[in-house]
């Protein structure tokens, strides 16, 4: 928008935020005034802060509702306005119409099928039907199908044939999802934690995830609008799970299997329903042959014919039969029947009208065969919270050395009664959980279940406790409980290793924390909660922070254990406090700190009064800031805790900085930097150079600010703290734009606009402000950024 009050045509949602970020600089030099921020903007349309820096950033259209109180606000006048909001209108027309705003997906494209069934055969009217159903020419193209039977009945190997045999038709990518709707151990997976692991699989980027189901819909059916993707979601359990995973695009297909015929599906969202049948007589015998070959099965036809009726026509006890005669060549097929037919509760089992009841012939049968190590190691598995489990966890459950697991292992996968679905990480079938652990509960004592479940809880818990020192080596250590004989430990080795092994046992700690509360086992639980924590703050977890912190909260109860309860309410507190809810994380520091008070717990003390610094950092409250900052140092100084005497020496400097004392706080600051450089402190010494740059540069004193924020850059950017890295870059570039040097500026600010872009975060706004006004203004020396910048939350 120019002075002369014509509007450009905008075509995009990005282009519209630019008219209104122009007209918010227009208004401030109108009024000859700061520009409005947004909160300012955020109370007075009565949109929440967060949302309006989604507007003005460009990545979500501004409602119609309330549109024109904002350009209103913003200094429109009336002809402006009419037009603004007709441009508005286009640009929403625009995006639902032929023409929407491609979004390019994070990645290339994703191929994450897992691998084909190996002999799959028959289903050719279902095959066909889902041609039938996808074909993108067919005039009306199915986006959703839903394929439904009953448990082993083969959905899985179905949707997974055909989705391979059907890729080349999508060539943007073919995405799968175990919704683990009908898991026997927990519950299934979460639609948002469904969604954050779709959008983890299409690269983006952790903290540009965001932390509401309903945003992460959003992005996550932009991102596929337009793309020819296949998206397998599979073990589905109701409509519910699904409609917030469904894309509205023309392009894509997804293809959801369930044990249930998903009406809701079919009613609301015109999904076209698929029903999977048992094999025909013909199929199940062509599965034998694929299996253990022709010449064996025409040889016993009465043999093959009593084996097919033993196992329902079910092609997951079929496949278990025919593993068991493929490992045993020489055995003639009726010596199997028998067998088969001999099996303890084999009439019952047929009377039933449950299938997974009838399988246990099947699975009894097979079972029978293994040697009493892999035996054991198949009971003991039920206890395992799933989803998949790793060797050193396989080891810590049997209590044995990888070395002497690792056969078991092996005899289990041959017999089919274990798969490695991934290199070195290991499953099985829901109806063989379900079998597991009936054989446990029947076979193994209270004993020694009790202590295998007690070994897999210090498993996670001491390896998790490793992995969590990795990303901080200056935290404070977790009190472990006293190690439990026979318990493998394979800690990761770095930092990228620490942060890839909590990525990928997430969804286990998550079930283990729910078995340590059946289990009564309170103090682990508080202590794995703990050791969750920093890894959960920096993946931006804030929800599953919080929840697993009440689990914890509520375990620390039972103990009466005043010291879990402290640590519960801080990480609850922190978590409330990266969702803006002020009011709740100071109600949980506030009761922390008179925990940690009456257990004389000092350092617990001083970490919570740097949370308070942190809170008065957001509340522009300084001399509150500087006081909580002087109280963290008295108690880490009293405690003999170096680091943490580090990291408040610095919260102390930034307070003053903020109380306009940048002298006095260079004091502080370079006394910080020595003592956490000493002792390799990165996180504090990054922190602490930052803090120099800002006393500097509020000094005039350009060149050394300069060398500060870049050294501040150089150290999170080793860390791998892509916020803060932005954060010193906007304030490296204010920092050049004020020693008259703009293409310094320029591209400090277009480094920092690109990261935070990428974060999907609201400042990213206000950077691409400052770069716009770059070649409209001239540089003001010494322009102070604004309040909203400081306060970095990694101050702590």
């Amino acid at each position: 928008m120019s002075e002369t009050s014509d509007v450009a045509e905008p075509e995009t949602i990005a282009e519209l935020a630019a008219l209104l970020r122009q007209l918010r600089r227009r208004e401030a030099r109108r009024t000859g005034g700061a520009q409005l921020t947004y909160r300012e903007i955020a109370a007075k349309t009565g949109w929440s802060h967060g949302i309006v820096g989604e507007y003005f950033a460009g990545r979500v259209l501004p409602p119609t509702d309330r549109f024109d109180e904002l350009i209103r606000l913003l200094g429109a006048d009336q002809a402006e306005q009419g037009r603004l909001a007709t441009a508005r209108d286009r640009v929403e027309e625009r995006r639902r119409g032929g023409a929407p705003a491609r979004v390019e997906p994070a990645c290339t494209a994703v191929r994450q099928l897992p691998p084909s069934v190996h002999g799959f055969i028959g289903r050719d009217a279902e095959l066909a039907e889902l041609d039938r159903l996808t074909e993108a020419d067919s005039g009306a193209p199915v986006l959703i199908t839903a394929l439904s039977g009953t448990a082993g009945v083969g959905k899985t190997a179905l949707a997974l044939h055909w989705a391979h045999r059907t890729a080349h038709r999508f060539p943007d990518g073919q995405l799968y999802l175990n919704l683990r709707g009908f898991d026997p151990t927990g519950p299934a997976v979460a639609p948002g934690d469904a969604l954050r692991a779709l959008l983890d699989t299409l690269g983006v980027p952790a903290h540009r995830i965001p932390a509401s189901s309903d945003r992460r819909s959003a992005v996550y059916r932009e991102l596929l609008f337009d793309r020819r993707t296949l998206v397998v979601l599979d073990n589905a359990r109701d409509a519910a799970q699904v409609r917030p995973l469904l894309v509205g695009g023309s392009a894509c297909r997804t293809l959801v299997t369930s044990r249930n015929q998903l009406t809701g599906l079919v009613a609301t969202e015109g999904a076209q329903p698929v029903v999977l049948d048992l094999l025909t007589e013909a199929e199940a015998r062509d599965l034998l042959v694929a299996r253990i070959g022709a010449d064996r099965v025409a040889a016993e036809p009465a043999a093959v014919a009593e084996i097919i009726a033993a196992c329902a026509r079910l092609p997951l006890a079929l496949a278990i039969v025919a593993a068991r005669a493929a490992m045993h060549p020489t055995f003639p097929l009726t010596a199997l029947a028998a067998e088969l037919a001999a099996a303890p509760g084999r009439q019952a089992a047929f009377a039933a009208a449950d299938l997974t009841t009838d399988t246990r012939t099947v699975f009894s049968w097979s079972y029978r065969t293994l040697a009493p190590g892999p035996a054991r190691l198949f009971r003991l598995l039920a206890l395992h919270p799933g989803p998949d489990l790793a060797a050193p966890a396989v080891a810590s459950l049997l209590g044995q050395p990888l070395t002497l697991v690792r056969p078991s292992v092996t005899e289990l996968t041959v017999a089919n009664l274990l798969a490695e679905h991934t290199p070195g990480r290991y499953a099985f079938h829901d109806l063989l959980r379900e079998y597991a652990g009936h054989l446990t509960r029947a076979t193994d004592s209270g004993t020694d279940r009790s202590a295998a479940r007690e070994r897999l809880l210090s498993h996670y818990l001491r390896t998790a406790h490793h992995a969590d020192l990795r990303l901080d080596p200056h935290r404070d250590p977790v009190p472990l409980p006293p190690n439990t004989p026979g318990v493998t430990v394979s800690g990761p080795a770095d930092h990228g290793a620490a942060l890839a092994w909590f990525d990928t046992e997430l969804p286990v700690l998550q079930g283990m924390l729910a078995a340590a509360e059946a289990a009564g086992a309170d103090l682990h639980l508080c202590r794995l909660t703990r050791t969750l924590a920093h890894y959960l703050e920096r993946r931006g977890r804030w929800q599953l922070w919080i929840a697993v912190q009440e689990q914890a909260l509520a375990a620390a109860r039972r103990l009466a254990d005043p010291v879990e309860e402290a640590h519960a309410r801080r990480s609850m507190g922190r978590a409330c406090m990266h969702l803006d809810r002020l009011g709740a994380a100071g109600g949980h520091f506030g009761a922390a700190l008179v925990l940690f008070r009456t257990a004389a717990d000092d350092c617990g003390q001083a970490r919570i009064h740097m949370d308070l610094t942190w809170m008065a950092y957001r509340q522009g409250r300084w001399e509150k800031a500087l006081h909580h900052g002087r109280q963290a140092l008295d108690l880490f100084t009293r405690a003999g805790q170096r680091s943490g005497r580090g990291r408040a020496l610095n919260n102390i400097g930034w307070s003053l900085i903020g109380l306009g004392r940048p002298d006095e706080a260079l004091a502080h600051l370079r006394r910080a930097l020595r003592l956490l450089e000493r002792l390799d402190d990165r996180f504090g010494a990054a922190d602490s150079w930052d803090s120099v740059g800002q006393a500097q540069y509020d000094l005039g004193q350009y060149h050394p600010a300069v060398a500060a924020y870049r050294r501040a850059h150089e150290l999170w950017q080793e860390l791998g703290h892509r916020f803060s890295e932005a954060d010193v870059l906007r304030r490296l570039g204010d920092t050049q734009r004020a020693m008259g040097d703009p293409d310094a500026a320029r591209d400090s600010w277009r480094r920092a606009w690109d990261i935070l872009r990428d974060l999907e975060h609201p400042d990213a706004a206000e950077v691409a402000a400052r770069l716009a006004a770059l070649d409209q203004e001239p540089a003001r020396p010494g322009a102070q950024p604004e309040a909203g910048d400081r306060g970095s939350d990694h101050r702590r």
